[in-house]
């Protein structure tokens, strides 16, 4: 096993993306503070041990200079029989004059608290830790991260995320608040940045899937855009390796959270309101940040061939068809743009904007586009019943009840009772107010109301906190799967159709 510092963690990070071809010598050595020579010798011990190049190579050897535990053994010994009420200072003296015995005092110390026999006047404090050194010019990397935490208000409803960036060479920091750490929430506080500064060198992140972690390895937005931009992103070992961020979350839950609650804020602009236009201008920039060791900065202006507007934006490709449709979110769209040439069988870009909706690109040039409205099937009972008619019929058809109501997603035993239902009294029969009676393993429907009314009170709750709220509130035991159930006969399985569902009930007068 190989324990390694902060800065063992960040030499190893950057000498792999040399190996791989992603940083230059020379960028790597204005990262790491070291040589260009120093660099290839790293790179050069890389290639032959791996990341165990970073491990001096006398580490785990007896050095040369050690007292032999022979030598040891025999002052210990004549601690306990012969000089056991000697201070230290006078027992030093005593060995060398009586025993010729010359050891150092903390050696000495050491031998004697291995047998118990000092006492600690009292606790030590813990061992001085060096932190990594900044980086030597301002925009040569910067570290991004996001903190879940209740900022304001008293409700769990308000654990929300702020996600920052920072210089590591000035402690420069933007940060905004979000309702949670998104792929999205992250490209904005990236290009308002960006924006602010200009383009940056490297990203220092963890290894979540946002930033194109093992989770979302090689199609992650982020690491997309940051390609674009030129941008090198290098993910951290471990969260003590971008301490820097680290800290500056720990700040923020210290300052800013009485800060904010003295200041009444309780919703989530006024917050970024107060973060962006009092907190960071009056305190952090005055208070915390610092110059860089070398004035010249490595920020650049953006290129005027870069649009940030779309670049920064979350990016999907859809095939056009024949007759120059598109489908994108279960919906049918027509390329309405007079077009010179067919472009069947290419792909449209759907660039999701930042503050919602979306627009399709083809060759950097905006389409515009129609949604297809296909007509609704008529039926002559609903379509509730006509749901149930296709179920029986699918069952016909197939020959296999089993396979019906696994394609369908009911139980074979509704199928049964749906298709005795038609035999006896017909289709009507199958409308639930007609005499379908309810199953018997099925929750009552109170307990379901009280569900519905929790989500929609707490539209950010998943299933598990849902059951556990419903145990403390109602004293009711509910499976997380029950609820599952609840949300997808409700149409309100996802969060956005959750909080879409709780907005709509709160303007209702």
């Amino acid at each position: 096993m190989i324990v390694m510092n902060s800065q063992s963690q960040l030499t190893v990070d950057v000498i792999a993306k040399v190996a791989e071809g992603k940083i230059s010598i020379l960028n790597a050595s204005k990262l790491l503070n070291k040589s260009c020579r120093t660099i290839e010798r790293y790179l050069s011990r890389y290639k032959k041990d791996g990341i165990r190049f970073v491990v001096h190579g006398n580490t785990g050897k007896t050095p040369t200079n050690k007292i032999p535990d022979s030598l040891k053994r025999q002052v210990q010994s004549l601690i306990k029989d012969k000089y056991y009420d000697f201070n230290m200072l006078h027992l030093i003296d005593i060995l060398r004059v009586r025993e010729g015995i010359q050891v150092k005092r903390e050696t000495l110390r050491s031998w004697a608290h291995a047998i118990h026999h000092v006492k600690r006047a009292k606790h030590r404090r813990s061992k001085v830790r060096r932190r990594r050194e900044r980086m030597e010019s301002s925009g040569l990397m910067l570290q991004m991260d996001g903190s879940p935490h209740l900022w304001f208000g008293q409700k769990k409803s308000c654990l929300i995320a702020i996600i920052a960036i920072i210089d590591d060479a000035t402690s420069d920091i933007h940060a905004e608040f979000f309702p949670s750490e998104t792929t999205e929430g992250c490209m904005k506080v990236m290009k308002t940045y960006i924006e602010k500064r200009g383009l940056f060198k490297t990203l220092y992140v963890d290894r979540s899937g946002i930033f194109g972690g093992p989770k979302r390895c090689n199609f992650s937005q982020m690491q997309r855009a940051c390609e674009e931009l030129g941008i090198e992103i290098i993910f951290a070992n471990s969260p003590q390796g971008k301490g820097r961020v680290e800290r500056a979350f720990d700040t923020f839950q210290d300052r800013l959270v009485p800060e904010l609650r003295l200041a009444e804020i309780t919703d989530m602009d006024s917050a970024n309101h107060y973060l962006q236009n009092t907190f960071i201008p009056d305190y952090w920039l005055k208070q915390l940040t610092v110059h860089a060791k070398n004035i010249h900065s490595e920020f650049r202006p953006v290129p005027a061939y870069i649009n940030l507007d779309a670049v920064c934006v979350q990016k999907e490709y859809r095939k056009i068809r024949r007759d120059h449709t598109f489908s994108y979110n279960n919906t049918m769209y027509i390329i309405d743009s007079p077009l010179r040439h067919s472009i069947v069988s290419h792909k449209v870009e759907i660039r999701k904007q930042l503050g919602g909706g979306f627009a399709a690109y083809f060759a950097d040039r905006k389409l515009t586009i129609a949604e297809i409205k296909e007509p609704c099937k008529l039926t002559e009972y609903g379509e509730e019943v006509q749901r149930k008619l296709d179920t029986i019929k699918l069952a016909e058809e197939l020959g296999n009840l089993s396979e019906a109501a696994r394609i369908s997603g009911c139980s074979r035993e509704s199928i049964y009772n749906n298709r005795r239902l038609l035999e006896t009294q017909g289709p009507l029969a199958l409308k639930r107010m007609y005499g379908i009676p309810r199953n018997t393993n099925r929750i009552d429907q109170d307990v379901e109301d009280k569900v519905i009314e929790l989500t929609l009170e707490k539209p950010h709750l998943t299933q598990i906190p849902i059951c556990s709220e419903m145990m403390k509130r109602h004293d009711i035991s509910i499976s997380h799967s029950t609820i599952r159930n609840i949300w997808v006969r409700e149409k309100l399985n996802t969060k956005v159709l959750r909080i879409e569902r709780a907005e709509a009930l709160a303007k209702t007068p």
